[in-house]
């Protein structure tokens, strides 16, 4: 259980990474929702880090 759980919170981290790339990859990105998301991300990856202990 414990796995998949923490399968799901590195599939959710990669997609941020995946959605940040698409967005500074605009033209005229919003750096308001980059900021957002890579706080999400860095939330992911504290909780990460935690369940791998």
């Amino acid at each position: 259980m414990a796995d998949n759980h923490l399968q799901s919170l590195k599939q959710k981290h990669a997609a941020l990474d995946v959605e940040i790339e698409k967005e500074m990859a605009r033209p005229l990105p919003d750096e308001t929702k980059i900021s957002s998301l890579k706080r999400q991300k860095l939330k992911l990856k504290e909780e990460i880090e935690a369940s791998e202990e």
